[in-house]
């Protein structure tokens, strides 16, 4: 891991109590995940809502699946990031 990397990680620690092992542990799930299967979806938005120390309701959770299943928004970290704030 780089210099800039470990900042980066140590940034998320000290301010998001993020662990970079779990990090790297979502992105291998959504790197390797079939969008198209709702409970691999359901699954990874629990995590990464896990991760990031959210509390999303069943509606919520459900909308993010949804739109995930039918291809209505970007597949990227940052997109799923603003739907669990």
């Amino acid at each position: 891991m780089s210099d800039f990397q470990k900042s980066i990680f140590d940034h998320l620690k000290k301010k998001a109590d993020i662990d970079a092992q779990d990090v790297f542990k979502v992105a291998d799930k959504v790197q390797h995940a079939d969008f198209s299967d709702e409970k691999t979806v359901r699954g990874l938005v629990r995590q990464l809502a896990q991760v990031a120390g959210k509390n999303i309701s069943k509606q919520k959770e459900d909308k993010i699946v949804e739109a995930v299943i039918s291809q209505n928004m970007p597949l990227d970290l940052n997109t799923l990031g603003k739907f669990l704030k």
